[in-house]
């Protein structure tokens, strides 16, 4: 699969860190490239938004946009990308993810990936379950709010 054919994250996989603190993305969301293919970024919802390289694009046009003379705007891009960590698969499809992320989003040894169309979430299995129980919002309301 290439980076310009069409490539989208839909369902939820549920996966174990591995001893070294891998974790397996599903075979059908991988992306071939390098180590920076994929980039990982805390979400204030307390768990872990990850980007493809077309998503990307879109985040490198808008962080463009700020102006180097805002000094706060400046600050803001450094706080979040400090945070943030960049990565590839390896032959099996494995990540890693730096210890910052994993603690922002209380990941230990289960991990819920996602698919939220452009791109993916990654919560601690413990965090997924209590939002799944806390949002029992029907599935046809929310595709109303959303204009689908």
């Amino acid at each position: 699969m290439s980076e310009s054919s069409t490539t989208f994250f839909v369902g939820e996989f549920t996966h174990a860190l591995d001893p070294k603190g891998r974790l397996t993305i599903p075979s059908k969301w991988r992306i071939p490239g390098g180590e920076n293919t994929y980039l990982a970024l805390p979400n204030p919802g307390g768990y872990i938004t990850v980007y493809p390289p077309k998503m990307v694009g879109r985040l490198e046009e808008k962080v463009a946009e700020a102006s180097f003379s805002d000094v706060r705007a400046q600050a803001l891009l450094m706080e979040l990308f400090s945070k943030a960590h960049s990565f590839g698969c390896d032959k099996q499809g494995r990540i890693n993810l730096n210890d910052k992320l994993l603690e922002h989003a209380g990941i230990q040894g289960k991990a819920v990936l996602v698919g939220n169309f452009s791109a993916f979430a990654i919560w601690s299995e413990d965090r997924y379950a209590k939002r799944e129980s806390a949002d029992q919002r029907n599935i046809f309301d929310a595709m109303r709010e959303l204009g689908l």
